[in-house]
């Protein structure tokens, strides 16, 4: 796991918000996000508190992801552009970042594209219609956790009520597991509409973001895109910018122009509909703006569908310049892939900008101090609530009491996370620097 180097502080408090997790909790509103966390605290269960262990639930929920978009393009494509468009998706820098990140941003792209898969499989000719319209609903059902996604909900009930075609597909499904899918919808609908009555404040974020001004709501927006448009490496987020290359972004603009043509068909609209969905739910958190994944993986295997029926209609009879017309496209291909990975990981490790919203703080703990040390971190911030997981599985001793002469006896290790501000009764032994470029001395050692 070469990027990013080391824990953000969204990490951090996901993992801490994970190991809270209790029914108890659930049950008096803590119900945001909770299907990640809940698979998050399993991981911080049964490997521990590490880097890997908070990540482990965005890698494998990030591999599902890849395979879910690559079955959703299959089904509208044909397979030699699906494969390519999603190979551009997934080893592209927005989206290696989301499958490394231990948040629950993730869920922001993986239900949609899970959805829209379901939904797909009842739309086609399958045989077994009430079985995915079942999975589909437990899926939109459990997406209501992850914060405004409840939008996307609403959206989906008007859209198969307004388009024709789907509200023929909702009235042909058979009507007993239909009934059935409804009633047990609207019971579990019901539970999560009793704990935001009963709880408003805690499950504010599913619907706004905290303290909402139009002002705020705006600046969100433009923070969410800045990386987007960005050339210079300079914006202010977690996101390396561009978020998406020149020539892939070149790609899914010829792919837009040409859905112009039968854009009312669910297919050519819905990559419009979801940039102007994904442009609306960033104003309440700018880094919702990855939503913008999938519409870009529709709409690159739309321009990658037109350039080759274009080449191909060039020589309708000649096979010879369809064979070598792949080697062009090939090699532009490689350049892009490779590209978008030495920019994905030469970022995250070296440019400034969101290289320092990382830090490596938890393994040089594990590396310099002793076990059962006790560890002073200021009471109050987001780093005592975290390390005060050590504490709970009995690794160490975390406080932010400042020790005094007295407690030398019970105190034999001492270590403090940063320059400590008041006089400490020990004698300073060592040092643990980082290769950060700000607040290089993380960890200072006392006997």
């Amino acid at each position: 796991m070469l990027s990013p180097d080391g824990l953000s502080k969204a990490e951090m408090e996901s993992a801490t918000s994970s190991h809270a997790l209790s029914f108890e909790s659930a049950m008096k509103g803590g119900v945001v996000d909770l299907p990640y966390h809940a698979l998050q605290k399993l991981s911080l269960s049964l490997f521990g508190l590490s880097a890997y262990s908070i990540k482990l639930p965005s890698i494998i929920i990030g591999l599902l992801l890849g395979v879910i978009l690559v079955l959703l393009l299959n089904r509208w494509f044909k397979n030699n552009v699906a494969i390519i468009a999603s190979i551009l998706t997934v080893l592209s820098a927005p989206f290696l970042y989301l499958s490394g990140t231990g948040t629950p941003l993730i869920m922001l792209v993986f239900w949609p594209t899970l959805l829209l898969w379901l939904g797909s499989k009842i739309n086609g000719k399958a045989l077994k219609k009430a079985f995915y319209a079942f999975i589909f609903a437990g899926c939109l059902l459990l997406s209501l956790f992850t914060p405004y996604l409840i939008y996307f909900a609403v959206f989906i009930v008007i859209y198969a009520i307004s388009h024709p075609h789907l509200r023929f597909m909702v009235k042909s499904l058979p009507k007993v597991p239909f009934i059935f899918t409804a009633i047990l919808g609207i019971a579990c609908l019901g539970a999560l509409i009793f704990e935001i009555v009963k709880y408003p404040e805690a499950v504010r974020e599913i619907f706004f973001m905290k303290d909402f001004s139009w002002d705020a709501y705006f600046t969100n927006i433009k923070n969410g895109f800045l990386p987007l448009f960005s050339w210079n490496g300079t914006t202010e987020s977690t996101f390396l910018s561009p978020m998406i290359g020149l020539a892939s972004l070149a790609l899914a603009v010829c792919g837009l122009i040409s859905t112009a043509h039968g854009f009312f068909a669910s297919r050519n609209s819905i990559a419009s509909i979801f940039i102007v969905f994904t442009i609306i739910i960033s104003g309440f958190r700018a880094d919702c703006s990855v939503l913008i994944i999938l519409p870009f993986a529709i709409l690159t295997a739309h321009g990658i569908r037109y350039i080759l029926e274009k080449w191909y209609g060039l020589f309708p009879e000649n096979p010879y310049a369809r064979i070598f017309g792949l080697i062009p496209v090939s090699t532009i291909l490689g350049i892009m892939i490779i590209t978008s990975l030495t920019h994905y990981v030469y970022g995250y490790l070296y440019n400034p900008t969101v290289a320092r919203e990382f830090q490596n703080d938890l393994a040089l703990i594990y590396d310099n101090v002793e076990k059962g040390s006790t560890i002073l971190i200021p009471a109050g911030t987001y780093t005592y609530d975290f390390y005060k997981i050590l504490d709970d599985k009995g690794l160490y001793k975390v406080t932010s009491n400042t020790p005094s002469t007295n407690d030398k006896e019970t105190i034999k290790h001492l270590a403090t996370l940063g320059k400590w501000p008041a006089k400490l009764p020990y004698d300073l032994h060592r040092i643990i620097t980082s290769p950060k470029s700000t607040d290089s001395d993380r960890i200072y050692l006392y006997e």
